[in-house]
């Protein structure tokens, strides 16, 4: 059964908490080729093996376009025929920010590049707004950056998902 899908979809949530796995689900249903937009860099053996395990439960019916942060040369390689999951903009946004990018620019390339991608798009992002205040400077500007780009994200999606616990609760339409 094939679903169609908003123009936009934001999945929310906190770490492990089973969005990532909702969100391939709804771009599943969409029946459509899939396209993986990952953020993801392997710093480390521990993430080198969760990158691999997410390609792996996935399957080989995923095209990965690899965007640690050119999001815009990213969205250019997609077809109106495809749908997209761009997982995950914390990831992005932290790469960005440690880049020392200027996130402004940034966050607006991104919103022309979902703007100008023909295909639906899934977006995966934290929710970092409902733990400590972070006792770090980077740690603060970081969270506050995190909920403006979702704030604006949300605002524009036709469907926004919190998943906690791995359940869905739609704040924001339906997918």
């Amino acid at each position: 059964m094939r679903v169609e899908l908003p123009r936009l979809t934001l999945v929310l949530g906190g770490a492990a908490s089973g969005k990532s796995v909702f969100a391939e689900g709804v771009v599943s249903k969409a029946g459509r080729p899939r396209v993986y937009i990952a953020t993801a860099m392997a710093f480390d053996e521990e993430m080198s093996k969760k990158i691999a395990d997410h390609r792996e439960s996935r399957g080989p019916d995923w095209r990965t376009i690899e965007a640690p942060r050119d999001l815009t040369a990213a969205f250019e390689q997609v077809e109106a025929s495809e749908v997209v999951l761009l997982d995950c903009a914390t990831l992005w946004l932290s790469n960005v920010m440690l880049a020392e990018e200027e996130v402004a620019l940034a966050v607006e390339d991104l919103f022309e590049a979902l703007e100008d991608c023909a295909a639906p798009v899934v977006v995966v992002s934290n929710e970092t707004g409902m733990g400590v205040v972070p006792e770090h400077k980077l740690g603060r500007t970081f969270r506050n950056a995190q909920g403006r780009l979702n704030q604006r994200l949300a605002a524009k999606a036709e469907c926004v998902v919190l998943v906690t616990a791995g359940l869905p609760l739609f704040l924001k339409g339906s997918a």
